[in-house]
Parts: structure tokens; sequence; C-alpha cells
């Protein structure tokens, strides 16, 4: 069984899997020095759920776009082409650093509030990037093994599990896996980003294309231009502008997607 297999036998049976040390120290630091302006200790969590000693930060392609090079590492790819959709999404983008003091999260799932469709299937993906270590004790991701394949509440006292990773490691969670950031019992901050991506029928939880708009969007790869939502649903032409294809908005010259009846 090749490594791939091993992460999607992981994923359809616990509900996550665990990619170690994919990012450079070199990276981690980079990375870090990017977000640094953004995180000045202003940004607390406005609730129990976003933390009221933990920084959040949103729009993240728009405030450090080197963050592309996780939204579309080739090892979160080869899952997400696997277990979503062609077109698929990026439904949200967002750093979290967790403060010491801060309390456990409400216990969630990023893609099960679906309508019109059950609970265990898998409408998205996430992944949670670790850029310090996810300790015991430093609020640690914590999830219920085997909760994405059940239609009940499950009793998080039964099988909590902590997510322990060193920095430059990345979970990547079934979008119906209940989970939540864990408490920071230690005396540091915990940094975390987490992209998460979503079936190419649903409406994204963050609006890439105002975060992202155009003159921006025009720096990326094709791929992450995509994700972000200039792109069309296929077969037929879902998401155009004006009539023609949204890479149009940046790129007048696009020529893509004639067969589908769009104007060039």
């Amino acid at each position: 069984m090749d490594s791939n297999e091993h992460h999607i036998d992981a994923i359809m049976e616990r509900g996550f899997t665990i990619l170690p040390d994919l990012l450079t120290s070199e990276q981690v630091t980079s990375v870090k020095a990017a977000l640094a302006p953004w995180l000045q200790q202003r940004l607390m969590g406005r609730n129990e759920f976003e933390g009221t000693r933990s920084e959040r930060v949103y729009a993240l392609l728009a405030k450090a776009p080197m963050l592309a090079m996780i939204v579309e590492h080739p090892a979160i790819l080869a899952l997400a082409d696997h277990f979503l959709a062609p077109n698929y999404l990026l439904s949200a983008n967002l750093a979290i650093n967790v403060h010491p003091g801060e309390t456990p999260q409400p216990f969630h799932a990023d893609h099960a509030s679906v309508p019109n469709c059950n609970r265990t299937e898998i409408n998205g993906l996430s992944t949670i990037w670790a850029f310090d270590d996810f300790t015991e004790d430093n609020g640690a991701t914590e999830v219920i093994p085997g909760s994405h394949r059940s239609e009940a509440q499950p009793n998080p006292d039964a099988s909590l599990e902590k997510i322990v990773m060193t920095a430059g490691s990345v979970v990547v969670l079934h979008g119906s896996l209940y989970h939540r950031g864990g408490a920071n019992h230690s005396v540091r901050s915990r940094l975390g980003i987490t992209p998460q991506y979503c079936q190419p029928w649903l409406r994204q939880l963050e609006n890439m294309v105002l975060c992202v708009p155009p003159d921006l969007a025009a720096g990326f790869s094709a791929r992450v231009q995509e994700m972000l939502g200039y792109s069309i649903r296929e077969p037929g032409f879902m998401g155009y502008v004006d009539g023609v294809h949204p890479k149009r908005l940046f790129d007048k010259d696009y020529r893509g997607r004639k067969a589908h009846g769009l104007p060039s």
C-alpha cells in the first residue's frame, strides 16, 4: 500500500490522517514572519467558538500570498482530488493563534451542516497546519475518531484524541469529523493555519473572490485561482461572469471553456 492509500484509508476509517514534516524549518519560519504583522494580539476572537484568547486572521491569501504553497501543496491536493469532485473550491483559509489560558473550543464539524445532504457524506476536507509544535498542553486539535461515520452526536468523553505533531506537519480531516481546538495550558502561543476545501456545488465559508479580488488573484497559480472561485463548474458553465469565464476579469486573452458555450 502506498502512502497516499494509507492516508485515504485513515480518513475513511478514522476521519483524519497526519502528514508529518511536509515543510522545512525554514519554510515554517518564513510563514511565521509573513504573518507577524497580522498577529499583534489585537484580533482576539469574539466568542467561545473563535476563542477569547485566540487570534484569528482571515483572508490569508490577500495578506500573505506565500501561503498559497500550503493551499496547493501536492500532498494535500492529491487527497482532495481523491475525495472531492472536480472544480472543488477553497472554502476557508485562516490562521488561529491560541494564546495561554485559552479554553477548549466547542466540538464541531466543518462541512456537516449541508442542506439536503447526508451528514456522513464527504462535503469537504479540512487541513490544519502546525506552525508551532502541537503538544498535549498547548491547545492541540482534539478529534473524536470515527465521528464522521455517524448521524448521532458523539460522546466526546468516550474517545477524544489529541493531534500531537511537529511544526511543519498537517492533519487532514474529513469534513464531517467532530473536532475542536484544545485548551492552552502552556506559557506559549500555538499557531495553526487551516485551509479548508469544499465540493464545487457548495457555498464557500469565506467569500474568496471578495477576499482575493481579481487584481490580487492574477498573481496566483491557475490552480489557486480556480479554487478561489475564478473558475466554472463543469460540465456546463456555472460560475460565469457577465456571460464569460471569470478568468477574463484579469486575463482578457483567456480562451478557455469554449466547448461549454462560454464566449471567448
